[in-house]
């Protein structure tokens, strides 16, 4: 007898099989499984979100423009894909992409990939400003392009830290984001290219105003312009409306902190515009106060009052009382999807009139001062509420039709707060953008299309915590599953 007998198998043949057989058959009831989930969340597909951070979801507004969106559109995301923000610019047009099969978005990280970095230089060459453009969102539609800088997109604003070292005396200040605009950017840009021309928007010249090009001066308005042109809004300076009037293409007329009055035929003009359904935006800087620029005995017949004096709010107010921090807003689409407080310089109160006919055109305010402010010339007047704009329309008219549309106009008593500088103060833009698009009638960029607030979260640890927290993340967890394994290498050895 053998003193090794030979080993039996451990499985018969027909064990195999059977083993095999019932793999098989487990493989295919989970992909089956599997594929009928992917066909059910194609057909009844609903997003949930694990955190407000990664919650994206478009307004009604957006999704408006998206149906209507029948050309194909590719969008080209040029950017460093570390830079900041970056996440949720991939995340907002992921969710434009699930909404039009339409839109397909290409990444170029110009950093860690040069070849297509390149390409992508070489074929949008002629919109290129400069070699060194860089974190670009652009949008090709059949060789249509429009190009949105990412600077844009968030807006900053600087706020004091606590110094690190409770001994230092200097202040610290750090530059935060506050608020995210690429729904309100990207949809401008869609519609931009839905079609074929531009509103067409005229600047008034020639009686002290701001001007476009001015970009060295705090009150110049190269931004300002910039904004226009972000909202597809092609800007012309006017010079002259006392002849032939208003040009018929304009679909707003801007008039802009004029230092002098307006001559008598060009008032007679501009009352002739408004009365024929223009769109007009009014921005009366202080001066205005000492020199009368005409336009108030017009705004006066369309119900509202710009009183000769100046608003100065000493509780809500960054530089000595000149300026007025504004945080009141009324209920009107300019406002409604405002999520920050605006400032302004100097401003001239702007006064609802009361008393209007049932034809009256309607009158609302649409920011103000607080409670406590007061006239700047009359100190006799008592500590109250002086609205600071408004917004006015005239409803359509049973039996009257105007060649230009309805009448609206916004008035505001303050020029200064759109200049350079101001106008990258608090929601200063965003109000620009939307009394824009308010006036040229174009909701689906006003209504539920707001700045993202961002929320920042901060851990606050010492140094000793941090050298523990380090010691725990390099050594303790590593550790820990080294030693579970040896642990379990020693049972299995036994």
């Amino acid at each position: 007898m053998s003193a090794n007998p030979k080993s039996q198998p451990s499985f018969s043949p027909a064990s195999r099989w059977k083993i095999g057989l019932d793999v098989a058959v487990r493989t295919a009831l989970v992909l089956a499984v599997v594929g009928m989930v992917n066909f059910l969340g194609a057909k009844f597909f609903h997003r949930f979100y694990l955190s407000s951070q990664t919650r994206v979801e478009l307004s009604s507004r957006t999704l408006a423009v998206l149906r209507s969106l029948t050309n194909h559109v590719d969008v080209t995301l040029y950017y460093d894909r570390k830079a900041d923000f970056y996440p949720d610019i991939v995340a907002l047009l992921n969710e434009y992409c699930a909404a039009n099969k339409n839109i397909s978005v290409r990444p170029v990280d110009y950093v860690r990939d040069a070849g297509a970095a390149e390409k992508v230089k070489t074929q949008y060459r002629q919109f290129f400003s400069s070699q060194s453009d860089k974190d670009l969102v652009i949008f090709d539609s059949g060789g249509r392009v429009k190009i949105f800088p990412g600077a844009e997109l968030t807006k900053y604003q600087t706020k004091q830290v606590p110094a690190a070292d409770p001994q230092q005396k200097e202040l610290e200040f750090e530059r935060r984001p506050v608020a995210f605009n690429g729904e309100q950017a990207f949809t401008a840009m869609l519609l931009a290219l839905a079609n074929p021309q531009p509103l067409k928007a005229y600047f008034l010249q020639g009686h002290g105003e701001p001007s476009l090009t001015d970009f060295k001066s705090d009150t110049g308005y190269l931004k300002f312009a910039a904004v226009l042109q972000q909202n597809y809004i092609a800007v012309t300076n006017l010079s002259w409306i006392g002849n032939a009037g208003v040009p018929m293409d304009c679909n707003l007329l801007i008039i802009a902190g004029p230092a002098s009055a307006l001559l008598e035929p060009e008032l007679q003009q501009l009352d002739r515009y408004l009365r024929e359904g223009g769109r007009l935006l009014i921005l009366l800087g202080y001066t205005s106060q000492q020199h009368p620029t005409g336009l108030e005995p017009i705004l006066q017949t369309w119900g509202v009052t710009v009183l000769n004096d100046i608003a100065e709010d000493l509780e809500h107010t960054k530089s000595k009382g000149y300026d007025i921090i504004v945080d009141q807003f009324g209920k009107h689409p300019v406002v409604n999807s405002l999520s920050s407080q605006l400032q302004v310089y100097l401003p001239r109160p702007v006064l609802k009139n009361q008393g209007q006919t049932a034809n009256a055109p309607v009158v609302d305010e649409l920011f103000g001062t607080s409670a406590g402010a007061t006239l700047l010339a009359n100190r006799s007047e008592p500590p109250h509420i002086y609205p600071l704009a408004c917004a006015i329309e005239q409803k359509p008219v049973v039996g009257a039709a105007n060649p230009r549309g309805n009448t609206r106009i916004i008035v505001v008593g303050d020029s200064i707060f759109f200049g350079n500088t101001l106008i990258e103060s608090g929601g200063n833009r965003d109000f620009l953008n939307a009394a824009v698009n308010w006036l040229c009638d174009r909701p689906m960029l006003l209504e539920g299309i707001g700045p993202r607030p961002v929320t920042e979260f901060r851990l606050l640890i010492t140094n000793h915590q941090q050298r523990q927290l380090g010691w725990l993340l390099l050594g303790a967890l590593p550790g820990g599953v080294l030693l579970l394994g040896w642990l379990v290498w020693l049972v299995r050895r036994k």
